[in-house]
Formats: C-alpha cells, sequence, structure tokens
C-alpha cells in the first residue's frame, strides 16, 4: 500500500514549537525527494520546505530560519520542526513524495495535518 500519513499538528500558541512527522510506506523511500506544503483558507498551497534524495534542502521564505526538515531513511519518515510558530503559519500541512530516480508512483500526497498557532 503507497501512502503518507502526517501526524504530530495540533493547537499552539505563539512562540511555541512543534514538529510534525510524515511516514511514507510501499515506496522505495530514498529515491523521493520528500516535501512539505501548506494550505491556509483561501490562499494557494505553497511550499514550505523541501530535502532531496542526496539531502539538500530548501525553505519558503515565510519559514527561512524557523522551521528545519528532515529524513530518515531507514525509517522512511520526514519531520518538519517549526519554531517560534506565529499566527500566520496556520494551515493544513501535507507531506509529498516525488520520485527522482527509480520506480515507482511519480508523485504521492499525504492527507494533511492542522496546524492552528492562536493565543
Amino acid at each position: 500500500q503507497v501512502q503518507l500519513v502526517e501526524s504530530g499538528g495540533g493547537l499552539v500558541q505563539p512562540g511555541t514549537s512543534l514538529k510534525l512527522s510524515c511516514a511514507a510506506s510501499g515506496i522505495i523511500f530514498a529515491n523521493y525527494d520528500m516535501a512539505w506544503y501548506r494550505q491556509a483558507p483561501g490562499t494557494q498551497r505553497e511550499l514550505v520546505a523541501i530535502i532531496d534524495i542526496g539531502n539538500n534542502i530548501n525553505y519558503g521564505d515565510s519559514v527561512k530560519g524557523r522551521f528545519t526538515i528532515s529524513r530518515d531513511n531507514a525509517q522512511t519518515t520526514t519531520y518538519l520542526r517549526m519554531n517560534s510558530l506565529k499566527s500566520e503559519d496556520t494551515a493544513v500541512y501535507y507531506c509529498n513524495a516525488d520520485r527522482r530516480i527509480g520506480l515507482g508512483p511519480r508523485n504521492i500526497w499525504g492527507q494533511g495535518t492542522q496546524v492552528t498557532v492562536s493565543s
């Protein structure tokens, strides 16, 4: 079964931290770039962070310096550590896998996890 399952979202106060997880199954995880996207109501989906198969990392401008993406190929899991959270970070966060090499599904999305930052 091919799937990405996000977890770790919730309601938190501004200035606090949260760590999201994305567990992948049914794919050769090391062959996929892993990314986090988010979408707030009434807005377009935006790239939060991406870590490719060579562990090269890029962040969206709005989260640079606050968020950290990582991956554990042995655990087939990608993480997003979010620090200094702001109300503007409130969104549904989606995990994405995009195949770079090999065979298998080309692009996979998780179901999303809600992050709400509010005082």
